[in-house]
């Protein structure tokens, strides 16, 4: 497996069962670093990527990453000490559960919490065990993954994740129950004639007034958007 490679860091990916795709880079693109987040945290961090986003994008001095899977962890922290920002990036190898308990054990918090989070919670699972963890909820449930953001998010924070659209109603209202509140979502479909697949939700404990977008990736076969493209024109070599 070639490794991928962006305008200022590349990605290995031939040692983990989820290799670099659109929903990463998506999310690592589209979350918002205005407020400039002190500490930032990946969660199912896969390869890498998104934390290396946000490092490019984030003059963050703390950013995280916890990884359940070896083989992931292993490739995430390569990842992390080959590119120009190895000082600020970290990778623990623990279930998101263990990790929340820990840090708020320790009283700490983050400023910005992200995820890709497994999906197809309705479809059968592989014989590939890493790709099962990866893109199944068994191993993380929504719900456990939303109350460990509860714990762990900073009072001024914000959470922001990807998730498949049919999701994103029970989504939002099982984040409600954990005081997180909807404050920006981005629907995206892959051309103009296809359905909408994913929901981008950026969340907080504070009610703001919802900010709505819509994004289409292609006009035709790899004829990208000019919205898509300025989205994604920092990272991608042939933006």
């Amino acid at each position: 497996m070639l490794p991928f490679r962006f305008k200022q860091f590349t990605i290995n990916q031939d040692n983990t069962a989820m290799k670099v795709g659109t929903d990463g880079v998506l999310l690592g693109a589209w979350c918002s670093v205005d407020e400039y987040p002190d500490s930032i945290l990946d969660i199912g961090s896969g390869t890498g990527v998104i934390a290396l986003m946000l490092a490019q994008r984030s003059d963050a001095m703390t950013i995280d990453a916890v990884e359940v899977d070896e083989n992931a962890y292993e490739q995430t922290v390569e990842n992390f000490e080959k590119s120009d920002w190895g000082d600020r990036l970290y990778c623990y190898n623990a279930t998101f559960q263990e990790f929340a308990n820990e840090i708020t054990e320790e009283q700490e918090s983050y400023d910005l919490i992200v995820s890709n989070p497994p999906f197809y919670t309705d479809e059968y699972e592989t014989n590939d065990e890493a790709r099962n963890k990866a893109r199944f909820t068994s191993s993380l449930s929504f719900e456990e993954l939303i109350l460990g953001v509860s714990k762990i998010l900073s009072l001024l924070g914000k959470y922001v994740v990807i998730i498949p659209s049919k999701e994103e109603e029970s989504f939002i209202n099982l984040a409600k129950q954990y005081n997180l509140f909807l404050n920006r979502v981005c629907r995206v479909q892959g051309n103009q004639l296809s359905e909408i697949k994913r929901s981008l939700l950026e969340f907080s404990f504070s009610k703001k007034e919802l900010k709505t977008e819509h994004l289409v990736i292609e006009t035709g076969r790899h004829q990208y958007t000019n919205e898509y493209i300025e989205l994604t024109k920092d990272f991608y070599l042939k933006m």
